[in-house]
């Protein structure tokens, strides 16, 4: 059985005279899930888990005391979600190169992580070779996205959704009356129900929750 410590030295041994490994910085909020993340890329013998983080606040102040070359970022985060953390690295870090990782195969996810700036998306699932082959290519300048999801997105085609519309639907979700939405956002009653009856109409919803739910699994929202 070989140890961690003779791991790492096997590791250190192959690199030798080699082109530096990958730094690599695993964004999950879920503990378990980015421990065994950083566990199966460190196992590679050119890539180099860096750091760790819980959301999107932490990834950026790590990346401001540790140099990585690609981030493997979770969508759906608390405090700062996938996408924002994306358009921060982007902006503050333009020499870093996004994975997106999700659990959830919402075709909207795609489009707007590619807006946001990220160099690729793909799926928790997927094999962890697959992964790792991942991270290599998109610091190579390549663009990876899950075929799969990547079909879908064609499909589904992008949100029809204005900012509006999508700002009133999350209020929705949150439990809002209308009046408490109006309130919140700064805008009459009558328009807010002028906002929600178009996102039901652009969504082909019957009812408020519906729509919600229809913009929620095509990660709109």
């Amino acid at each position: 059985m070989t140890t961690a410590s003779a791991k790492t030295s096997e590791k250190d041994e192959a690199r030798q005279g080699c082109v530096p490994a990958l730094r690599v910085l695993v964004v999950d909020d879920q503990a378990m899930v980015r421990g065994a993340l950083a566990a199966l890329l460190d196992l590679e013998d050119d890539l180099d888990v860096v750091g760790q983080a819980g959301n999107g606040r932490e990834a950026i102040e790590i990346l401001d005391q540790q140099a990585s070359d690609v981030v493997l970022l979770d969508v759906e985060m608390p405090i700062m979600d996938g996408i924002t953390t994306c358009e921060a690295i982007r902006s503050r870090f333009p020499g870093v190169r996004v994975l997106m990782l999700t659990t959830f195969g919402r075709p909207g996810y795609v489009q707007r992580a590619l807006d946001a700036g990220a160099a690729g998306f793909i799926v928790k699932d997927a094999p962890s070779e697959q992964l790792a082959e991942a991270v290599r290519r998109i610091a190579r300048g390549e663009r990876v996205i899950d075929p799969v999801l990547a079909v879908k997105t064609l499909t589904r085609g992008s949100s029809s959704l204005t900012d509006r519309e999508l700002e009133v639907l999350r209020c929705v979700a949150e439990g809002g009356t209308i009046a408490d939405i109006a309130t919140h956002i700064g805008l009459g009653s009558g328009t807010v129900r002028n906002h929600i009856s178009s996102a039901m109409a652009k969504t082909g919803a019957r009812t408020r929750a519906e729509a919600v739910r229809i913009a929620t699994e095509s990660g709109w929202m």
